[in-house]
C-alpha cells in the first residue's frame, strides 16, 4: 500500500477526533458560554447534519480540482475552523464554526478515498479503505480520550486546538506525499458531475448504501448510549468508562483490519456471516447486559464485527462506484453518517418510551436483521449485487 495512503489516514485520525470527542466536552462548553446542556449537544447534531449534506455538495465542488489542491484546501478550511472555535466567545460562532468543519471533513473524506483507491492497486480497493478508516478507530481508541482529558485539565478549548495542532502535520505530509497530478478537463475524458452521476445509478449500489445506513445506525445506536447501558443495566462504574470505550475502539480497528484482508477476497463470507454474527451479537447483549463479564466481552466483539462489516460495505461500494469514484465516495460518507444521525435519534427513542437502557441493544439487532432482509432480497440483481461478489 502506497505510504500515501497512511498519511491520509493521519488526517482522518485528526478529523474523526474532532468528530467524537465533543461528547466529552459538553459540559464544559455548556458552562463556559453560559448554554444549556442540550444546547450544547445540538453541536454533534449539527455536524453530523453538516457531514450528510457536505459529501456530495462538496465532492461535486471539487470534481474539477486537482486531487492534491481539494485535500490541502478541506484540511486548510477544517484547520481555521478549530482556530475560530478555540477563540470565539459565542455559542453561536462555534455553531456555525462545526458545521463548516463538518463540510470540510465530508469533502476531504470524499476526495481521500478517490485519491486512496487510485494510488492503491486495482483490486485492493478493501485494503485502502481499511487504512483510511484506520484513522477513525485509532481516534476512537486515543484521540477521543485525550481530547477529553484535554478539555477536563485545560478547558474545552485546548482540545480544539490540539486538533488544529494534529492537522498541521497532516497538511505538510498531503504537500509532499500525495502527487500533484493536474485535473483532467471534461472536454478529454475527465470527470463530470453528469457522468459521475450516471454511474451512481446503478442500483447494486443504492443497495450497498442503504446497508450501510443501517449497519452503521446499528453501531452508533449503541455506542452513543454505552455509558449508561455499562453504568446503570451492567452496573460497570462509571470510572471505568474510559476503558471501555477504548475497548470498543480497539475492537473497531480490529474489524478495520479484518476487513482489510478479506474484503478483496472474499466479500461474500465477510458480510453475511459478520452480519448475522453482528445481529446475534446485538440480541446477547441485551439479554446478557447484566452480566459484567460477558458485557466486556460483547463491548470489544460488536466494535470489531460492526466495523469489519461496516468498512466492507464501503468498499464494496466503492467497486460498484468504479466510474464515479468522488462521488461515490461523497455517498457512502452522506449514507453512513445517515445511519450515524438515525441510530441515535431511534436508540434514544426506544429510551424515552420507558425501554430502559437496554432497548438501543434491540434496536441495533433489529437494525442489522433489517440489512440482512434486505441483502437476502436484493441478491438476485444481477445473481449477486455487484457490491457483495467475491474480488480476484
Amino acid at each position: 500500500m502506497p505510504f500515501a495512503v497512511y498519511l491520509l489516514a493521519l488526517a482522518v485520525f485528526a478529523q474523526g477526533t474532532s468528530e467524537f470527542m465533543l461528547s466529552g466536552l459538553v459540559p464544559g462548553i455548556a458552562r463556559d458560554l453560559h448554554v444549556s446542556v442540550p444546547a450544547a449537544g445540538l453541536l454533534t447534531s449539527a455536524f453530523a447534519v453538516g457531514m450528510v449534506a457536505g459529501a456530495p455538495l462538496m465532492a461535486v465542488l471539487s470534481l474539477r480540482w486537482p486531487r492534491r489542491r481539494a485535500l490541502l484546501a478541506f484540511l486548510l478550511t477544517f484547520l481555521l475552523a478549530h482556530v475560530a472555535g478555540a477563540v470565539t466567545p459565542g455559542y453561536e460562532v462555534l455553531l456555525a464554526s462545526r458545521v463548516v468543519a463538518a463540510l470540510a471533513n465530508a469533502g476531504f473524506l470524499a476526495v481521500a478515498m478517490a485519491t486512496a483507491i487510485g494510488l492503491a492497486p486495482p483490486d485492493a480497493k478493501g485494503r485502502a479503505t481499511s487504512v483510511l478508516l484506520g484513522g477513525i478507530t485509532l481516534a476512537c481508541v486515543a484521540g477521543v480520550p485525550a481530547g477529553a482529558l484535554l478539555g477536563e485539565v485545560w478547558g474545552w478549548r485546548s482540545a480544539f486546538w490540539a486538533v488544529a495542532a494534529a492537522l498541521v502535520p497532516a497538511i505538510v505530509a498531503v504537500v509532499r506525499s500525495v502527487p500533484a497530478v493536474p485535473a483532467v478537463p471534461a472536454d478529454l475524458g475527465g470527470p463530470t458531475v453528469r457522468g459521475e452521476s450516471r454511474a451512481l445509478r446503478n442500483p447494486r449500489l443504492l443497495v450497498l448504501l442503504l446497508l450501510g445506513a443501517l449497519v452503521n445506525g446499528a453501531t452508533f445506536c449503541t455506542f452513543t448510549y454505552l455509558a449508561p447501558l455499562l453504568t446503570v443495566a451492567t452496573g460497570i462504574g462509571s470510572g471505568w468508562m474510559p476503558a471501555m470505550l477504548a475497548l470498543f475502539g480497539l475492537g473497531s480497528f480490529a474489524g478495520v483490519t479484518i476487513s482489510g484482508r478479506l474484503a478483496d477476497v472474499r466479500p461474500i463470507g465477510l458480510l453475511v456471516g459478520g452480519g448475522v454474527a453482528l445481529a446475534a451479537g446485538w440480541a446477547a447483549f441485551a439479554m446478557t447486559a447484566g452480566e459484567p463479564a460477558l458485557a466486556i466481552v460483547l463491548v470489544f466483539v460488536q466494535g470489531t464485527l460492526s466495523f469489519a462489516v461496516g468498512s466492507t460495505l464501503i468498499s464494496q461500494a466503492l467497486y460498484a462506484a468504479a466510474d464515479a469514484p468522488t462521488l461515490g465516495g461523497s455517498f457512502a460518507t452522506a449514507a453512513f453518517n445517515v445511519g450515524a444521525t438515525a441510530g441515535p435519534w431511534l436508540g434514544g427513542l426506544a429510551i424515552g418510551a420507558g425501554l430502559g437502557f437496554r432497548s438501543p441493544l434491540w434496536v441495533s439487532a433489529a437494525l442489522v436483521a433489517a440489512a440482512l432482509v434486505v441483502a437476502g432480497a436484493a441478491y438476485p440483481i444481477g445473481r449477486a449485487p455487484r457490491g457483495v461478489v467475491a474480488r480476484p
